[in-house]
C-alpha cells in the first residue's frame, strides 16, 4: 500500500512534508509533529502528549501515506470517528478511510471490511468495545495492520477523567493482531498518567513527545457564589453577552436543559446535549454546532471529545468540575484559531460535595465478589469477558471494570487474549479484599483531584501557574491573563503579583522528580509554589507538602528518581 521508503532522515522528512502538504493541503509541520511522524515510520512505539488543537491526528494520517498496512484507529466515540473520517482529503491521492462499528448494518460491515482488504481503506476506525470481539480481530490480523493508534489514550489511565474500563483490553488486542507498532496520543497527560498509558499498552520503550500545555489565548476566571440563583443567573447572563460560538458545560443532565431553556429564551440558538438523549438527537445537536447553527451547546461531560471547531470563543462551567485534568480538557476547546478565548468557572462551596460524591463510584464489593465467584469456579480453565457476563447476569461494563480492577489488585491473571484466571495462590475472599483495597485507594485519589479543583478555584494566585503545575510543567507567573494577576495589578502589585519565594529544599525536589513518602507510599512532584510542593501519589492522590517540614525530616520524604531517566523530546 505504501510507497518505497526514502533512504535518508532527509529524504524521509522531506517526502513527509511532501505528503502533508499534497495531500493533506498543510504547507507546515510543527518540528514535534515531524519527529513524532519520524518514530512511527521508524516502527518506534510513540506517546504523544499534545494541546487540544495541535495536529495530534497528523502524526498517524500523514505517515500512515507511506505504511505498507492499514492503520488502525481506536477513537472512543462515533461521533468522533465519523469527524476524524469526514476531516480527510479529498481528491485521487486522498487515503481511504471506514468506521467499524455498531452503527453498520451487516451489509455495509461486510463492504467496509472488503475496501480494508483491497487496499482501498488505509485507515480504520474502531471503537474499543470493538476490539473486545473474537471475529474484528480475526479480520484485522488477517490485513497485518501496519500501525495500532490510541486516540484519546487518558482513557487507558484509571487516573484520567475518561477512563473506560475497554481501554484496558487493549494491550491483549494489539498481540492478537500482529503486534504492530503503538501511536498513542492524549491532550492531558502528567508524567505518572504517561508512565500508566504505557505500562497499560504493553508500549516498548515508548519514545516521548510532550509539548507545552499552555493556550496563551484563553483567559482564565473564576466566579465564585453562596447562593444557587445568583450562580445561575450568572452563567446565563455571560452565555448571552459573550461573542459566539460557545460552550457551556453542567454538572447534570436537568441543569443542562434548564440553562438551554433559558439562553433560548433570550432569542438564542441553544441546545442541551447530555447522554440520555437518542443517538439521532446528540448527532443532530453535534451537527448544528459544527456548521454554526447553533450558537451554544450546554451539555454534560459527554460532549466535546475531539469536537474539531476552531472558532469557539468561550467555554463556561456551570460548577466545579471533577478534576483540572477533565477542565483543562473541557477549556481546550475554545480559542483553537489562537484568538483570544474565555474560560470561566463558576463555583460554590456545595459543589465539593457533590463531585467527592461522584468521585466514590466504583464496582461494588457484590459486583466484585460474583465475577470473582464465576472465575473461581471455572478452576485454572481460562474464561472471556463475555462468558463471565452471562454467567454473572451483569452488564459488560460492569464485567469489564470489575475484571480491570481484579487485574490491577494482583487478583487475577489476564491472557494473551484477554481471558481471566484466578492469581495463583489468591483465594476468592482475598481476591474480593485486595480489588476492594484498590477500588479504596482510587477513590482516595479521585477525592484529592476535587480538592485539587477546588484549591485552583480558590487560589490567590496566578491561575495558569496553577493550572500548568498540575500538569507538571514550571511556569513562570504572571501570566497577565487571569482575573487573580489582573487583580493584583489593580492592586499595585510589583510585577502584577506576590510569589511566595522558594525555599532552599526546592532544589531536591524539581518537578518530575520521583519520591517516597513514609505514610503516602511512592509518587511523582508536579509542581513547586515557593514554599510547598505538590506530589501524585500512586495510592494516596495528590498532596501539597510544605518544604519546611520536608526539610526538617531526612525520612519524610526520599529521592527515588529525578526528571531526565525518560527519553523524551519536549
Amino acid at each position: 500500500m505504501g510507497g518505497k521508503e526514502p533512504r535518508t532522515e532527509r529524504d524521509r522528512a522531506e517526502h513527509l512534508r511532501e505528503i502533508a502538504a499534497d495531500v493533506f493541503g498543510w504547507e507546515a509541520l510543527f518540528p514535534e509533529q515531524l519527529t513524532a511522524m519520524e518514530w512511527v515510520l521508524e516502527g518506534e512505539d510513540t506517546l504523544v502528549v499534545m494541546p487540544t488543537g495541535s495536529g495530534k491526528s497528523a502524526v498517524y494520517q500523514v505517515p500512515g501515506m507511506m505504511l505498507s498496512g492499514p492503520v488502525v484507529v481506536v477513537s472512543p466515540l462515533l461521533a468522533l470517528q465519523r469527524d476524524q473520517i469526514a476531516g480527510l482529503p479529498d481528491g485521487d491521492r486522498a487515503p481511504g478511510a471506514v468506521a467499524v462499528n455498531s452503527d453498520l448494518g451487516a451489509a455495509q460491515t461486510e463492504a467496509a471490511w472488503d475496501a480494508v482488504r483491497r487496499g482501498e481503506a488505509r485507515f480504520v476506525y474502531l471503537a474499543p468495545e470493538q476490539l473486545a470481539k473474537d471475529e474484528v480481530l480475526e479480520r484485522l490480523a488477517e490485513v497485518e495492520p501496519a500501525l495500532f493508534v490510541v486516540d484519546e489514550a487518558q482513557c487507558v489511565s484509571s487516573w484520567g477523567h475518561d477512563f473506560r474500563p475497554d481501554y484496558l483490553r487493549l494491550e491483549q488486542a494489539v498481540r492478537r493482531v500482529g503486534g504492530p507498532p503503538l501511536l498513542a496520543l492524549t491532550a492531558t497527560a502528567a508524567p505518572p498518567v504517561r508512565r500508566e498509558i504505557a505500562h497499560r499498552l504493553g508500549m516498548r520503550r515508548p519514545r516521548l513527545m510532550v509539548t507545552g500545555f499552555d493556550r496563551p489565548n484563553i483567559r482564565l476566571e473564576v466566579r465564585r457564589f453562596q447562593d444557587e440563583d445568583d450562580r445561575r443567573r450568572a452563567v446565563v447572563e455571560r452565555a448571552a453577552a459573550e461573542p459566539k460560538p460557545g460552550i457551556v458545560y453542567a454538572a447534570t443532565r436537568k441543569d443542562s436543559e434548564y440553562y438551554a431553556r433559558e439562553l433560548a429564551s433570550l432569542g438564542l440558538a441553544a441546545e442541551a446535549y447530555h447522554a440520555g438523549l437518542r443517538a439521532a438527537e446528540r448527532a443532530r445537536i453535534h451537527d448544528a454546532f459544527l456548521s454554526g447553527a447553533a450558537d451554544v451547546v450546554v451539555a454534560t461531560s459527554a460532549f466535546g471529545m475531539g469536537i474539531d471547531k476552531d472558532d469557539v470563543r468561550f467555554v463556561l462551567h456551570a460548577s466545579l468540575p471533577g478534576s483540572l485534568d477533565a477542565y483543562y480538557q473541557e477549556i481546550g476547546r475554545c480559542g483553537r484559531d489562537g484568538r483570544p478565548a474565555l474560560a470561566v468557572l463558576h463555583q460554590r462551596p456545595q459543589d465539593t460535595g457533590m463531585q467527592t460524591y461522584f468521585a466514590g463510584r466504583a464496582p461494588s464489593r457484590d459486583t466484585v465478589s460474583d465475577v470473582v465467584d464465576a472465575v473461581h469456579e471455572r478452576g485454572t480453565d481460562p474464561v472471556g469477558i463475555e462468558e463471565l457476563r452471562q454467567d454473572t447476569g451483569l452488564s459488560r461494563n460492569r464485567v469489564t471494570a470489575a475484571v480491570n480492577l481484579l487485574e490491577e489488585a494482583d487478583a487475577a491473571a489476564t491472557g494473551e487474549e484477554g481471558e481471566v484466571r484466578p492469581a495463583p495462590g489468591v483465594s476468592p475472599g482475598r481476591a474480593v479484599e485486595q480489588a476492594v483495597e484498590t477500588a479504596e485507594a482510587h477513590r482516595r485519589t479521585e477525592r484529592s483531584r476535587v480538592e485539587m479543583a477546588r484549591a485552583y478555584a480558590e487560589t490567590t494566585g496566578c491561575r495558569r501557574r496553577f493550572l500548568l503545575g498540575y500538569f507538571g510543567e514550571d511556569y513562570e507567573a504572571p501570566c497577565e491573563n487571569c482575573d487573580t494577576c489582573d487583580s493584583r495589578e489593580e492592586d499595585g502589585a510589583v510585577g502584577g503579583h506576590e510569589e511566595r519565594p522558594s525555599h532552599p529544599a526546592a532544589a531536591s525536589f524539581p518537578v518530575g522528580t520521583e519520591v517516597r513518602h513514609e505514610q503516602w507510599g511512592e509518587g511523582t512532584v508536579l509542581s513547586e509554589d515557593g514554599d510547598r510542593i505538590t506530589v501524585l501519589f500512586d495510592r494516596s492522590g495528590y498532596r501539597t507538602l510544605a518544604l519546611e517540614a520536608v526539610a526538617g525530616r531526612d525520612d519524610l520524604l526520599t529521592v527515588l528518581r529525578r526528571p531526565g531517566d525518560e527519553r523524551s523530546a519536549t
